[in-house]
């Protein structure tokens, strides 16, 4: 392992344009639990019926009740970890340009990271059903659920429902940075969820190095990925953001 997070620094301390593309598996060890996957939310309850824009126009409150205020009690005690901050060191050494994140919690913004492009919104933001309004998260009260806006409409999380698009800005731009790198980081995901499973493709047909940071083998490992860190982000990213430190301030 040390070999390779050593092969990582070198390419990273070389490379002209680096981006992320982060999923859950970053935010785990934050203590948020994934959607997808062994322990994830999925495996306790239906997608569709908590989780689809229908089922939420449908019955609002039922859909706050199961997932929604769970969701705000995680995300409201959540801190970003070393592997979120170590995003941001990378960022202030000049090694990385932009994330694209899967994720809905805001930990690479509350970490500190400047250009994070949200494929799935952020949940740190409610969203009037009514007149459009956003409202933080953090200061709704849940003694009222579903919660209303000061219009009287409901309110619902600023993020992308099943049976909703993908912001469309999200998705054109994640598709150029990932075209014009040439080192992408991924990083707790294992990158089967369209369109953003297309992005280390896109990056890997345009010439960049792929570096895959996950505990676990994916699809991705010895085929996009060349370069793949088996370890979470909180134990690879100190040392690897350490060794490229080392690079830079060489002579």
């Amino acid at each position: 392992m040390s070999e390779a997070i050593e092969r990582a620094a070198d390419i990273l301390a070389q490379a002209k344009s680096v981006v992320a593309l982060t999923g859950a598996g970053i935010s785990v060890e934050s203590g948020i639990p994934p959607f997808r996957g062994k322990g994830g939310l999925w495996e306790t309850m239906d997608p569709m019926a908590v989780a689809h824009i229908d089922a939420f126009l449908d019955n609002p409150k039922r859909v706050w009740e199961l997932l929604i205020k769970d969701m705000k009690t995680i995300l409201d005690k959540a801190r970003p970890n070393a592997g979120h901050t170590g995003l941001v060191e990378l960022e202030r050494l000049g090694r990385l340009q932009t994330i694209i994140t899967q994720n809905v919690d805001g930990l690479h913004q509350m970490a500190g990271s400047s250009d994070v492009i949200e494929f799935h919104g952020n949940f740190a933001w409610q969203r009037c059903l009514d007149c459009g309004q956003r409202v933080s998260t953090a200061g709704i009260n849940l003694a009222q659920i579903p919660p209303q806006c000061s219009c009287g409409g409901v309110l619902r999380p600023d993020c992308v429902f099943f049976g909703e698009m993908i912001p469309p800005a999200a998705l054109v731009r994640s598709q150029r940075v990932s075209a014009a790198c040439d080192v992408m980081l991924v990083i707790g995901t294992s990158a089967t969820v369209q369109p953003a499973a297309s992005m280390p493709f896109i990056a890997k047909d345009n010439g960049a190095v792929i570096i895959e940071i996950n505990p676990e083998p994916t699809p991705l490992t010895g085929h996009i990925s060349s370069l793949p860190l088996m370890g979470g982000g909180v134990s690879i990213m100190p040392r690897l953001v350490a060794a490229v430190r080392k690079r830079l301030n060489s002579p």
